[in-house]
């Protein structure tokens, strides 16, 4: 595990791209606050109501260097010359990672040091843009977003940025399409009652034609979301839609118990047992359980959510600690 790294995070055990070594470009400034009013900063131009993340809270289509690309390319560097293997090197973000305008440099500094195929998992609403187009082209493989076939169900689902629609998402990545030689993995999310109806379905295989991807991968909430309400799919629905989409698609969601116990009990109650041990920072537990940022938070806001952690702040540092 990249263990006490700020950017990296794994390499992780993914159903899409096998052992996954995650580099974190559009990291959240430190935790503030605490509270259930409060969640951990995502930057996205989405708000999706099933975010693992959590709510956004920082909503924008605006480019800049969230990250020096140095230090990025120096943890890797040194995570790789202490031997760690992976089966891809996979750029994502505690919110959407094409909003970093240094994310072109980053895969070229990435490419230099090592010959592990470079992956990035974006919601592709930032593709009608060209240097998004030519920064994604130089990946290997890109995991796009699509979760609705109209304006109004984008709207629902993905409650993007006031300067989005559905037209930009699917056009920008028709446009990627023309460019890219390599491969387009487009995972489509599905909510139970929200973009699930017989004409949606058909809506969203027209705008899979269209954009013309190697892969089509039906996921669906196995995880806790920020929306209550979000209700995922049964198995045998997911791989009905599968054959309703055609040829190519493949249901990537994992209901395996072995899995949701792994979530509930080796990450989950892990994070747990340490605040119950004794008060720990957001850096304490990533360091110590060598996992990102955004999983770090993600627990973070769940424990919150359900009542059973509280936090303080001591000389400018957030620590928080489970209720005994």
């Amino acid at each position: 595990m990249a263990a006490g790294k700020k950017y990296l995070y794994g390499p992780v055990p993914s159903r899409r791209l096998g052992r996954s070594l995650g580099v974190d470009i559009v990291p959240g400034p430190d935790f503030v606050g605490g509270g259930e009013k409060e969640g951990p900063p995502k930057v996205c131009t989405l708000d999706c109501i099933y975010c693992q993340l959590g709510r956004t809270t920082q909503k924008t289509i605006e480019r800049k260097d969230y990250t020096a690309v140095e230090p990025i390319l120096a943890e890797l560097k040194e995570s790789l010359e202490a031997g760690l293997k992976a089966d891809f090197i996979t750029i994502s973000a505690c919110g959407e990672p094409t909003l970093n305008s240094s994310l072109g440099e980053i895969i070229d500094g990435i490419k230099k040091i090592t010959d592990i195929p470079v992956a990035i998992l974006t919601n592709g609403t930032l593709f009608y843009r060209q240097d998004v187009r030519t920064d994604c082209a130089k990946a290997d493989v890109v995991l796009p977003s699509l979760d609705a076939g109209d304006e109004q169900t984008f709207r629902r689902i993905n409650r993007p940025h006031s300067d989005i629609s559905i037209e930009k998402l699917i056009s920008g990545l028709c446009e990627f399409r023309k460019e890219f030689s390599g491969q387009i993995w487009l995972e489509v999310f599905l909510v139970d009652g929200v973009n699930t109806d017989a004409a949606q379905i058909v809506k969203i295989k027209d705008a899979i034609a269209q954009i013309r991807p190697d892969k089509v991968q039906l996921n669906t909430a196995v995880r806790p979301t920020p929306e209550p309400q979000v209700k995922k799919l049964h198995p045998a629905k997911l791989q009905l839609i599968a054959k309703q989409l055609g040829a190519g698609c493949e249901v990537v969601a994992d209901f395996s118990p072995s899995r949701e116990a792994e979530f509930a009990t080796s990450q989950a109650e892990t994070v747990l047992s340490m605040l119950k041990r004794r008060p720990c920072s957001l850096e304490d537990i990533c360091s110590g359980l060598g996992i990102s940022r955004n999983e770090a938070l993600k627990y973070i806001t769940h424990f919150q959510s359900q009542g059973v952690i509280d936090s303080e702040e001591k000389g400018g540092i957030i620590f928080f600690k489970a209720f005994s």
